[in-house]
């Protein structure tokens, strides 16, 4: 399948391509602002199926909503006509095409002139009125708040708010490129499309995520980036990052023993950390009532020991880095971890909540 993409050199542009080629669509042909019509009017000549979107919503002057819009639009079905070709068409749109401003007229004409290409030849189209597309590649400072709001949160940057409470509809650009990618392999009803999710949100709510988000480097507290809108927002946000952002430094506690260090904590499934211990040393000695910890052995030879608060019952697990084997507290059990090798010990620790100072549930006891 031969794919041409106009404003293939643009934001969604960018990310449908590399999409595309992962999804093993070989033969696409990029069109952007350095080709010709020209150019445009041979490629017509053997695709089949064209990606339009191609667009101008920032001009310098009015004229330009209508030349980028419609009458690029106007070219495209007019050269397929003459070559009395059905080829699907899918149009980025927008939401604004319903309301009467210059650029949202350019988008309905658009719309019109894709419409009456279907109607005509009988061929397949996509409208996609698309809301505010957010993700890596967009550019900051011209007409999405996410990118501009990323891009000054990760320079230190200040953000200029109006109006917190102002209201956003978001869609990301995975979610986009999934949607467009799909008509490539299924023949849908041609006509104008929906695409979910889309995330309601304000523009003090992306303001505060993003803030907590790159406190998260000095508070080692992470929001909930795993799935759903925040998963987005924070993989946006940190396409922000320059290259001298990729690391930073976390606090490590050192003493005789060894090192401790907190890697990572969330609000809701605990906490991550590491700590290590010197030949003969033995870290722990005290027990939880509701607290669990999970320990991983990654490097060197330990003696886990447990007693049981009440009864006194013992138990021993000896453990190395090659047995891959998790060791887990149980409360009311005394425990402590022992290095019984004559290398430096190693392990990863998870608690299943963030330690409380006020409320530490820890209380000493040696076995």
């Amino acid at each position: 399948m031969k794919i041409l993409v106009t404003g293939a050199n643009g934001f969604v542009g960018k990310n449908l391509c590399f999409q595309l080629e992962e999804r093993g669509f070989a033969d696409i042909v990029k069109f952007d602002r350095n080709n010709t019509a020209e150019e445009l009017d041979t490629t017509l000549e053997s695709v089949d199926f064209i990606f339009h979107l191609a667009g101008v919503n920032r001009p310098k002057n009015e004229e330009e909503f209508k030349q980028g819009n419609a009458d690029l639009t106007a070219r495209i079905v007019s050269r397929l006509n003459d070559l009395n070709r059905q080829v699907p068409i899918l149009l980025t749109s927008s939401i604004q095409a319903e309301q009467d401003n210059p650029y949202g007229v350019s988008k309905a004409m658009a719309e019109d002139l894709i419409n009456q290409y279907a109607e005509q030849t009988q061929s397949k189209v996509y409208i996609y009125r698309l809301p505010n597309v957010f993700g890596k590649w967009c550019r900051p400072n011209y007409n999405s708040v996410v990118a501009t709001f990323c891009h000054n949160v990760a320079n230190d940057l200040p953000l200029t708010i109006n109006d917190p409470s102002a209201k956003v509809n978001l869609v990301y650009i995975d979610t986009v490129c999934e949607h467009f990618i799909h008509h490539l392999t299924n023949d849908e009803p041609s006509g104008e499309q929906s695409i979910k999710p889309i995330y309601p949100t304000t523009v003090g709510e992306i303001a505060t995520a993003l803030e907590s988000f790159k406190a998260s480097k000095e508070s080692l507290i992470t929001e909930n980036v795993g799935n759903s809108f925040y998963r987005a927002l924070y993989s946006t946000y940190i396409s922000y990052y320059s290259p001298e952002q990729f690391s930073y430094t976390i606090p490590s506690h050192t003493d005789p023993r060894g090192t401790f260090c907190e890697f990572l904590k969330t609000k809701e499934a605990g906490q991550f950390s590491f700590f290590t211990a010197h030949p003969g040393i033995t870290r722990g000695g005290h027990y939880h009532h509701t607290k669990n910890e999970k320990f991983l052995v990654m490097k060197g030879e330990a003696k886990f020991r447990f007693q049981h608060i009440v009864t006194g019952e013992r138990y021993e697990i000896d453990v190395t880095g090659d047995d891959y084997r998790v060791v887990e507290t149980v409360p009311g059990w005394t425990h402590d971890v022992t290095n019984v090798g004559e290398s430096e010990l190693l392990v990863m620790l998870w608690a299943n909540e963030i330690f409380d100072t006020e409320k530490p549930d820890t209380f000493a006891k040696l076995l």
